[in-house]
């Protein structure tokens, strides 16, 4: 009588971590956009810094340590998490960048995306076959793409931008079985030594906002470790309570919000062009989304 309530609990629990992660992802680009007066070379510095800081306890307290040390201790794992820290470091840059340009709708169109691109790479890769419907959802995003370059006169780098690297991310830390937060841990920490340099070189050269923005800017220069590291720990949280399919309805709560602050808030333009877009995207995700849950 006592194992039901537990696993509705259980899975209760589970949802609500997942919904915070998400949710956090969603308005993340309020908290940047909040670092305005800052360079973003200057965020990324601190941002590295401050995640390694806020992972070693962690990765201390939850027994991880072993994934830092074996990756350390290994020529072929220190190659593989060069790469990742190249794709995760171009994926932070080109976000904030979309960020600061006013591009947010560019950066939520790359996330909406990103579930049809590991399809895609699934099966350049992974010898993964594509079913009807999975080829038509991955027809319709390729159909968004070409209306946005063909309509706006420019082809959509950061959507792909983002999507391609946060998709070959993922598929490597798949392939390699990396664990999350000893796996960040790492690729922040080979990439530290960089990233205070430029802590300290904006510092010196008085290019820089912290210390010198007030107590509000540079609390928030801090802070960019805990945005980064707190979502990550509680979609890790959630997704080992919540079913696969779950979590993939719930990836799209992210985009969608950041679209609504595009919209709504930054008041970004949305014509036509974008319409069409997003209404393919949207289209392809449907039956993507639909072809995975009938599956399963």
């Amino acid at each position: 009588m006592t194992d039901r309530p537990l696993a509705v609990d259980r899975s209760q629990l589970g949802l609500v971590q997942a919904f915070g992660a998400f949710l956090l992802w969603g308005v993340l680009p309020l908290y940047f956009r909040a670092l305005d007066n800052s360079p973003i070379f200057e965020i990324m510095a601190h941002r590295i810094t401050w995640t390694v800081l806020l992972l070693i306890p962690l990765v201390i307290v939850l027994r991880r340590s072993s994934t830092v040390v074996t990756a350390f201790q290994s020529r072929r794992l220190v190659g593989v998490f060069a790469v990742t820290t190249v794709l995760v470091s171009l994926n932070w840059l080109i976000y904030m960048y979309a960020i600061s340009i006013e591009r947010l709708l560019d950066a939520s169109l790359g996330y909406y995306i990103n579930p049809l691109i590991n399809v895609a790479l699934g099966v350049i890769f992974l010898g993964e076959t594509l079913n009807r419907r999975q080829m038509l959802a991955v027809g319709l995003a390729a159909a968004g793409v070409l209306n946005q370059t063909i309509t706006l006169g420019a082809f959509p780098w950061i959507a792909l931008g983002l999507a391609l690297t946060f998709g070959f991310y993922g598929l490597i830390r798949k392939r390699e079985r990396i664990d999350p937060i000893g796996g960040l841990l790492v690729e922040t920490s080979i990439i530290l030594p960089i990233a205070v340099f430029g802590v300290f070189w904006f510092a010196v050269t008085g290019t820089g906002r912290f210390a010198v923005g007030g107590l509000w800017e540079s609390t928030l220069l801090v802070g960019t470790g805990v945005v980064t590291a707190t979502p990550l720990i509680l979609f890790m949280m959630g997704a080992q309570k919540l079913r696969y399919s779950t979590i993939g309805l719930m990836q799209y709560l992210a985009p969608t919000i950041q679209f609504l602050i595009a919209v709504l808030i930054f008041k970004e333009p949305f014509g036509v062009a974008n319409i069409a877009t997003f209404l393919l995207i949207w289209s392809g995700l449907a039956i993507y989304t639909w072809d995975a849950l009938t599956r399963r």
